[in-house]
């Protein structure tokens, strides 16, 4: 499946976003953060990401080596999406597929990721 565009955002609506995703290309990571959380996570090249509301209601946690900016609703406390930048320097946003409008998340096949050993 190619990317589609997607809407989605926190539990109690005051982040709202549109995303252009391909969420057959998602993965599970184990680290301390996402494997808490439950996480299954699409990615995006920032230009395909659009905040439409509550930028303003975001938080920003930061772990291990400071490079994802885990962005997380202070009325409800869901992180629905993150951003960070690719390897090659190339900013995007971390989707967490959770958070998406009207996606069945058992007909997905994440990927395993060891963010454990990263």
């Amino acid at each position: 499946m190619a990317a589609q565009h997607y809407t989605g955002g926190c539990q109690c609506g005051a982040v709202r976003y549109e995303v252009t995703a391909d969420i057959d290309k998602t993965i599970s990571c184990n680290c301390s953060r996402c494997g808490k959380l439950g996480s299954i996570l699409a990615f995006a090249p920032a230009e395909q990401f659009t905040l439409l509301q509550g930028e303003d209601q975001l938080t920003e946690y930061r772990f291990n080596r400071n490079v994802i900016s885990h962005l997380f609703c202070k009325i409800c406390g869901i992180e629905s999406f993150a951003r960070a930048e690719m390897p090659d320097g190339t900013k995007m946003a971390a989707i967490n597929v959770r958070c998406l409008d009207g996606i069945e998340i058992e007909t997905l096949s994440p990927m395993q990721y060891n963010g454990r050993a990263a």
